[in-house]
């Protein structure tokens, strides 16, 4: 379990003081915890064969996709864990319809456009959410919908700010945009769901928009397991493990938002 002292509301300000000596009280913080969830992988044996017959490093190959695979599981649970689950923590997608493409998915949902980035930053001003540290993570499909609905000046200037080091494709509307093959999911009811979870007709895609103060992780180190020439499975037999957890920090929900696909009728 991890615990995250979490600051209580300011003392207060009060204009022209007239009264002394004024009250004194004591600033009541909360404590905001989560718990580390375990990630491991399926044991995988490789053959002695293997390792002395093929012309590439088998051994190699399986262990770094199997290490990709585990820190893709892992960004996933984050992703889950970072979505808001209350209504005034959504904004609903207003751009032109396109075919659900969300595994089991069915029918036609409203695309992604910039006005809804803009709804989104909105949004962020209005809740006093600083310019810098804002980001906005997009699926493939929301990605190619945003660049379709910018003109040439606006994408030019949006490609121009990429910070590829840190895996930023452009900043728009104060939001360093990020992209993967998928964000954030929804069912019909608008709550969130593990992008595990098996599809149905009614889900949504969602983006995730986030300030880096207003949500947390823990990430411990990957652990390798190995048994080299294990003699009853002629071979070597590697898993690994890693620990991971992550919420959202603050309670009002404030400096997180999703960006869910919306309805066309």
């Amino acid at each position: 379990m991890v615990h995250i002292p979490q600051a209580g509301a300011p003392s207060g300000v009060e204009k022209n003081r007239s009264k002394l000596p004024a009250s004194v009280e004591r600033r009541g913080d909360d404590d905001v915890t989560f718990t580390l969830e375990e990630f491991t992988t399926n044991p995988i044996h490789i053959p002695h064969a293997d390792t002395v017959e093929l012309s590439y490093d088998k051994r190699e190959s399986v262990l770094r996709l199997d290490k990709l695979e585990l820190a893709d599981n892992v960004a996933r649970d984050f992703i889950y864990k970072w979505s808001p689950t209350e209504e005034e923590a959504i904004v609903v997608t207003t751009g032109d319809p396109v075919k659900a493409y969300t595994p089991g998915a069915t029918g036609v949902r409203a695309g992604l456009c910039k006005a809804d980035v803009l709804a989104l930053m909105t949004k962020f001003n209005a809740d006093d959410i600083p310019q810098e540290g804002r980001y906005l993570l997009l699926d493939a499909q929301m990605y190619s919908q945003l660049l379709n609905d910018l003109t040439a000046n606006e994408n030019t200037a949006f490609l121009a700010s990429a910070d590829a080091q840190n895996g930023v494709l452009g900043k728009l509307f104060s939001f360093n945009v990020m992209m993967r093959s998928r964000a954030a999911l929804y069912d019909g009811a608008g709550k969130p769901k593990s992008l595990s979870a098996e599809g149905a007709a009614d889900d949504v895609a969602a983006a995730l928009a986030w300030h880096e103060q207003s949500v947390c992780r823990a990430l411990g180190k990957v652990k390798a397991f190995e048994k080299e020439g294990d003699p009853t499975y002629y071979g070597d037999i590697y898993s690994f493990l890693v620990r991971a957890g992550g919420r959202i920090m603050r309670k009002d929900l404030k400096g997180v938002a999703a960006l869910v696909q919306g309805d066309t009728e």
